[in-house]
């Protein structure tokens, strides 16, 4: 009999036993730990996934009630899923849980002004611009100006964006939204630097393209935006946006004959 090998098979089945045992421990560790629920569910929120993500942190909250990150992640996930009513209820139990996480205070103004609650919506984005230590706080700032673009408040929308920016200079949608508010001032040129300096940050981008091309229309720059517009025809698979490059083209054209 060849005990060198019977000991060998023994020892294997032995390592195998400790591993699935220590797998089977590690498993019920995790299922029993809110954080690493949390994390899990933050995983698929993040690959947009908000049913599996709700799943995780449901479990996170049966496991931890009180725990603001979960709650704050159940509001992203709803309002993912455009369930804007329960994105509110979460994002407020979160608040009662730590009235100081300021994530959620912008969060659920973004949802409020989603709903055209725009004086709800300005006071949450106000909390979060007065965290001073916030560290995001290009983005309430953000939000600010665009809520004030809305309301065509455009001295205002131009304050924030401008503190937006100055926050974080490479935040291209600011750059976007900055160079839409000359537009409406007819300041069509400092719009073009705007969505200029905007694709050299997303080059790719097809709105910032077609609000170049735009801008450069209004300036009378027909020959450019003809290019821009030309260019970017084939990209667009959008119907509305292709018929408005369309009839820009039209009237290029009738303007350079």
């Amino acid at each position: 009999m060849n005990y060198t090998r019977t000991a060998a098979v023994l020892l294997l089945s032995l390592t195998l036993s400790f591993c699935a045992s220590q797998e089977q421990k590690v498993d019920k560790e995790r299922e029993q730990n809110p954080k690493y629920q949390y994390n899990a569910g933050i995983f698929y929120l993040n690959n947009g996934q908000p049913d599996e993500a709700i799943k995780y942190l449901e479990k996170a909250l049966t496991l931890q009630p009180n725990f603001d990150l979960a709650l704050d992640g159940m509001g992203l996930a709803h309002t993912m899923k455009g369930n804007f009513k329960e994105a509110i209820k979460y994002f407020n139990q979160c608040l009662i849980a730590n009235p100081t996480l300021t994530d959620a205070h912008n969060h659920l103004g973004s949802v409020y002004q989603e709903l055209n609650m725009l004086s709800e919506a300005e006071e949450q984005f106000q909390a979060s611009v007065a965290d001073g230590t916030y560290h995001s706080r290009e983005l309430p700032l953000y939000n600010l100006a665009r809520l004030y673009y809305i309301q065509e408040k455009n001295e205002l929308a131009l304050e924030y964006v401008d503190r937006a920016l100055n926050v974080n200079s490479r935040l291209a949608m600011a750059l976007n939204l900055k160079g839409l508010i000359y537009e409406r001032a007819e300041r069509f040129q400092d719009a073009i630097v705007c969505y200029q300096d905007a694709l050299r940050l997303l080059p790719q981008d097809i709105n910032l393209t077609y609000n170049l091309a735009g801008a450069f229309f209004k300036n009378k720059n027909y020959i450019k935006a003809k290019e821009i517009f030309t260019a970017l025809q084939s990209r667009v698979a959008d119907p509305e946006m292709r018929a408005n490059i369309e009839r820009y083209l039209e009237m290029i054209n009738r303007e350079i004959r």
